[in-house]
């Protein structure tokens, strides 16, 4: 935690430095650009095996007993749940539009296009005839299906020769990886200073506007989504909201604090048993599934980013490629990395995807720590709202816990 807090100081000063430089030293700061452009590919450089690693490990961890009725049932709540996430997100920078006041158009060298696809062919992509050529290319939706059937195929390896090495391989694998993309985010600060410093000797500060109301819609969108998701619980699970709030505080102010969702679980699991009523079962198997599986936080952030960073380059997207955000930003959250700026590393994976410049991430780093604030409240309240929606269709929910003064 020392070293996450650390970096994302630095990269605070880096922006407030970037931003100086930019304004008093324009034709220097414009020379730093090229210190920029070598960070964003360096932290590319590792990004389709990143992607891949993850999710064999995510997928191909989940055991036996998981995969249960019980199992299936969590499973499909993670997946609907971070789909509607993600969409709510769009929806609300469709309305609000927090990228709109800036024009960036300008400054990315040539027109920003994005590519139009029949339903046909929007559909064609998800799936590669080459993983190799798919890795090359970087095609990150195409890499995330042949991850989670390899994942599949190794769970079920495991299962019929549990003396198998491969997945401790691949755990291996992905802690080499990991460790590479740690190494880039220590370059971090250098490499946000430069692209800051460049970005605001060309626009100066009217890109702060934006992202001031980017904040203010992402934040807005997290807690209506939480309210959206105890407004459920109260009809379906005849729950009081103001309860299952107070219940639940001192998770929510760990994660808020420590930004993390690992740092936070044995809290959230103690208050999950003994002030919301969950079975053990429940909470044993569904609060930690969650963590690797269900990250509706990261999905929204994802999308809706993406959709802010296309009206600060004037990009329309239509409905179908919207869809086809929301469906990306599902599946790359099961790719999240515990690495220092892990909101950073998300977006240099969905970014280029979408046909944006990945340039445009620096913009965010300013704003980082509070995005991550948010994005951690609603990973852990998620996977908690999840899993009381799982005990309650399993009559494993005890009222009497639930209910029970301070």
């Amino acid at each position: 935690m020392k070293i996450k807090g650390s970096m994302i100081s630095q990269i605070m000063i880096a922006v407030v430095l970037g931003i100086l430089f930019g304004l008093l030293l324009p034709s220097f700061a414009h020379s730093l650009e090229i210190f920029g452009q070598i960070f964003l590919r360096l932290m590319q450089m590792a990004i389709p095996l990143l992607v891949l690693g993850q999710i064999i490990q995510a997928v191909g961890g989940i055991k036996p007993a998981e995969l249960t009725k019980l199992g299936v049932r969590t499973i499909l709540v993670f997946g609907i749940s971070s789909v509607l996430a993600a969409a709510w997100g769009i929806l609300l920078a469709v309305l609000f539009k927090p990228g709109v006041g800036v024009n960036l158009a300008s400054t990315a060298g040539a027109a920003v296009k994005t590519q139009t696809l029949t339903a046909k062919e929007t559909v064609l992509s998800f799936f590669s005839d080459n993983i190799f050529s798919s890795l090359s290319k970087g095609s990150i939706v195409q890499i995330i299906v042949f991850a989670i059937l390899f994942g599949l195929a190794l769970g079920k390896l495991m299962q019929l020769h549990p003396e198998s090495k491969l997945y401790q391989i691949i755990l291996d694998f992905n802690e080499v990886i990991i460790e590479i993309i740690r190494f880039v985010m220590y370059l971090a600060p250098l490499g946000i200073f430069a692209l800051i410093a460049s970005t605001i000797s060309n626009l100066g500060l009217k890109i702060i506007i934006p992202l001031v109301k980017y904040l203010a819609v992402y934040g807005t969108a997290t807690f209506l989504f939480m309210a959206i998701w105890l407004i459920v619980l109260m009809i379906y699970g005849k729950l009081n909201p103001l309860r299952m709030i107070r219940n639940m505080k001192d998770m929510s102010v760990m994660a808020l604090a420590t930004t993390s969702s690992a740092v936070t679980l044995p809290i959230e699991m103690e208050e999950a048993k003994h002030k919301l009523g969950l079975s053990p079962r429940v909470a044993n198997l569904v609060l930690p599934l969650g963590m690797s599986l269900n990250s509706n936080g990261a999905a929204m952030h994802m999308a809706l980013t993406v959709v802010t960073i296309a009206q600060m380059y004037q990009v329309e997207f239509d409905l179908q490629k919207l869809l086809y955000l929301a469906i990306m930003a599902t599946f790359v959250s099961l790719a999240n990395a515990v690495v220092p700026g892990a909101g950073l590393v998300s977006l240099a994976i969905i970014v280029p995807q979408m046909g944006l410049p990945i340039e445009s991430i620096a913009i965010f780093a300013g704003v980082e720590w509070f995005v991550g604030m948010l994005r951690t409240i609603l990973n852990v309240n998620s996977d908690v709202y999840s899993a009381v929606l799982v005990a309650k269709s399993t009559n494993e929910l005890d009222y009497t816990i639930f209910n029970q003064k301070d």
